[in-house]
C-alpha cells in the first residue's frame, strides 16, 4: 500500500468518484509511492486544487482530475450531468492549470520533484470512453474511464512514461521533498483548535438532525434505542425526557452512573420549569428518596437485590399520583435483572393522555459498553430501534473503538487528527498519561478540554478530589470545564471530552477488559491519545483493533521546556 496523505480522506456524497478512483490507486500503487487526495494549490492571487497526486519514485507524477456522473464532449465543450439540467465543464483546462501550479510551486521552493516528469489525466469512472476515441487537446491514453480502473496502477505509470515528455523519474529525494512540501509539516496547533472547534459545531448540528429519530417513535410507549458509542444516545434519552414532560406527563430520567446522572441534573435545571422531568439522576437515589435505608458502596447485595426489592414495595404503597407516567432510562445495559420489575412498579396505569393501560418506557443502551458483571433483561418485546451512525467523534477515532463492536457504525464526523499512541509499561501508564496531559497544555489545549481515564487503578488526582469535595463536588469540576479531569472508565460512559488521554494501566476483570477498552476509546471528541503497552491493547481489541492501530501516530511527547534526547 503506497502511502496516503491524508490517511483516511473525508469522502461524502459529492465525492464518490473521487473515492472510487483513490480506492483503486491505494489497492495498486506500489508501498514506495505516495497518493494525495485534495491538494490545494495558490500561487499569487491564483488559486487551484488537485484531486488526486501520485507521485511514484522511478516513475514520476501524475496529476489527476475526476468528475463523476455523466460527462460527455460534443463540438461545444464538456457536459456533466443528466442530458436534460447538464452543466457546462473543462476538465483538461482544470487538470492543465493544476499540473502547472504545482510544478511551479515545487520550483519556487527548488524541490528536485520540480525537474520529475509529469502527466495530467482526466477520470470519469462513470462513463465508458471508446479506445480510439481522442480529441486535439486529450488524447485517449490522458483518459481514465470506468474499464481502465481493473488496471488503473499500470495504467497510470504508462501514461507518466509515454505523456511525460524529456523530464527526468521522481527519486527518492525528490518524493521526499515532495511530501514535505505537499503533505506540509504538521499543521499549527492553532489549526488544530480550529479544527476541533470546527467539528464540535458539526456534532451539535447533527445531534439536533437526530431528533427525527423521536419523531418516527412518537406514538410508541415502550422504546428500546441501541447504538454504539457517539451515536446520540444521551441526547435523544434527553429530548424525550423533555418532549414527555411537556405534554403534561410526570416524567422519571434515570441511569447508573454517578457522573452521567449529575449531567442530565446540570442539563435539565436549565430547562423551563414545565419540561423539567419529575426526577431526575441516579435510579438508586429513588428509592432512599422514597425511605429505602442507604447502603455501603461495597455492599454488592444491597445494590442488586435488597434494594430494588424495597423500591418495589415502596412503590406498590405509594399514592399513584407520585408515581410516573413514563420512564426514560440511559445506558440501560448497566441495570441488572431485578432492577426492571422495581422499575415497573414505579409507572402508574395510564398515561396523563389516556393513551392505554401501560405507562411509557424509553430504554437507551449499547449492549458493546456492558462494562459491569450483571445481565438484566430489558421488558420490552417489541424490536430495538437501532442507531447506525457515529455523529460524536472524529472519524479516525470511531473507527478505532468501532472496530471493537459487532455492530455497524458509519462515522458522520470529520475526519480529524490520528489517533496518537505514546508506549508505556503498564505501571509507567499513568505518570507517562501526566507527561502528555502538560505536552497538550504546552500545544494550546485548554484544561477543561481534557479528561485522563484509567483502565485499572484510579489516578491519584482523582481519589484526592473524590476524598476532599464528595461524589457531587467531583463530578461538577467536570461539568464546569475548568480543570483537567481524572476519572475512570467504568464512571464515564455516556460522558465525552474533545481530548481523551486513556492510561492503559491495566485491567482488574480480564472478562471485561474488551468492553472496557472500547468504552475508554469512545469518549474522545476530536483527540484521543492512548497511553500504555500497546501489545496489551492489541491482545484485548483484536485482530481489527491491531489493524487500525497501524493508523495511529507514535508520540513521544516532550513538555515545553524539556529536551528532546539528542537535542
Amino acid at each position: 500500500m503506497p502511502r496516503l496523505f491524508p490517511v483516511q480522506p473525508d469522502f461524502d456524497d459529492a465525492t464518490r468518484a473521487e473515492r472510487r478512483v483513490w480506492e483503486d490507486l491505494r489497492d495498486q500503487l506500489p508501498d514506495d509511492a505516495a497518493l494525495f487526495h485534495h491538494v490545494p494549490l495558490q500561487l499569487g492571487s491564483r488559486e487551484g486544487e488537485i484531486d488526486l497526486l501520485v507521485a511514484w519514485p522511478g516513475v514520476g507524477l501524475a496529476v489527476i482530475e475526476v468528475k463523476g456522473g455523466r460527462v460527455v464532449r460534443d463540438a461545444e465543450g464538456w457536459w456533466q450531468g443528466p442530458a436534460d439540467t447538464a452543466h457546462r465543464i473543462d476538465p483538461v483546462r482544470q487538470v492543465q492549470d493544476a499540473r502547472h501550479m504545482l510544478r511551479r510551486y515545487l520550483g519556487q521552493h527548488r524541490s528536485p520533484a520540480s525537474q520529475a516528469r509529469c502527466v495530467q489525466l482526466v477520470a470519469f469512472p462513470n462513463v465508458r470512453v471508446p479506445q480510439d476515441w481522442e480529441a486535439p487537446d486529450c488524447p485517449r491514453q490522458m483518459v481514465i474511464d470506468n474499464d481502465d480502473l481493473v488496471g488503473l496502477g499500470l495504467r497510470v505509470r504508462r501514461a507518466i512514461e509515454d505523456l511525460g515528455g524529456g523530464q527526468r523519474p521522481l527519486t527518492h529525494e525528490g518524493l521526499a521533498s515532495l511530501e514535505a512540501l505537499v503533505a506540509g509539516a504538521l499543521p499549527s496547533q492553532r489549526d488544530h483548535l480550529v479544527a476541533a472547534a470546527e467539528h464540535d459545531q458539526r456534532v451539535e448540528q447533527m445531534t439536533r438532525d437526530q431528533a427525527h429519530v423521536l419523531d418516527l417513535l412518537r406514538y410508541q410507549r415502550r422504546i428500546r434505542v441501541v447504538g454504539g458509542a457517539g451515536s446520540g444516545k444521551t441526547w435523544l434519552a434527553l429530548a424525550q425526557a423533555r418532549r414527555l414532560a411537556r405534554t403534561g406527563e410526570r416524567v422519571a430520567l434515570v441511569c447508573y452512573s454517578r457522573g452521567l446522572a449529575r449531567f442530565l441534573e446540570r442539563v435539565t435545571q436549565e430547562w423551563p420549569v414545565r419540561e423539567r422531568p419529575a426526577f431526575v439522576g441516579l435510579f438508586h437515589e429513588l428509592p432512599v428518596r422514597w425511605g429505602a435505608e442507604p447502603g455501603q458502596d461495597d455492599d454488592s447485595d444491597y445494590w442488586e437485590r435488597r434494594l430494588p426489592l424495597r423500591l418495589g414495595e415502596l412503590a406498590a404503597a405509594r399514592h399513584p399520583g407520585s408515581l410516573f407516567d413514563s420512564v426514560v432510562v440511559d445506558e440501560a445495559q448497566d441495570f441488572g435483572e431485578l432492577w426492571w420489575p422495581a422499575l415497573l412498579a414505579c409507572l402508574r396505569h395510564g398515561g396523563a393522555r389516556g393513551d392505554g393501560p401501560e405507562g411509557g418506557l424509553y430504554v437507551f443502551m449499547d449492549d458493546a459498553q456492558r462494562v459491569f458483571p450483571r445481565q438484566g433483561h430489558v421488558p420490552i418485546d417489541l424490536p430495538p430501534f437501532t442507531l447506525q451512525e457515529n455523529i460524536r467523534s472524529t472519524k479516525r477515532i470511531a473507527q478505532l473503538f468501532g472496530s471493537l463492536s459487532h455492530e455497524e457504525v458509519r462515522p458522520r464526523g470529520m475526519v480529524g487528527e490520528p489517533v496518537r499512541l505514546v508506549e508505556a509499561t503498564v505501571d509507567g501508564a499513568v505518570p507517562a498519561a501526566d507527561d502528555v496531559v502538560e505536552a497538550l497544555l504546552d500545544e494550546g489545549w485548554e484544561p477543561g478540554q481534557i479528561a485522563l481515564l484509567t483502565t485499572q487503578h484510579r489516578h491519584p488526582e482523582q481519589r484526592n478530589a473524590v476524598d476532599v469535595g464528595g461524589w457531587q463536588h467531583y463530578w461538577d469540576g467536570f461539568l464546569d470545564e475548568e480543570d483537567v479531569f481524572y476519572g475512570h472508565v467504568l464512571g464515564f460512559k455516556g460522558l465525552e471530552r474533545q481530548v481523551v488521554v486513556l492510561a492503559v494501566n491495566g485491567f482488574r476483570d480480564v472478562q471485561r477488559a474488551r468492553e472496557l477498552l472500547y468504552v475508554g476509546l469512545s469518549r474522545a471528541r476530536a483527540l484521543l491519545v492512548v497511553v500504555g503497552p500497546r501489545a496489551l491493547v492489541e491482545e484485548v481489541g483484536g485482530t481489527a483493533v491491531s489493524i487500525r492501530l497501524h493508523q495511529a501516530e507514535p508520540w513521544a511527547p516532550c513538555p515545553l521546556g524539556v529536551s528532546a534526547p539528542g537535542a
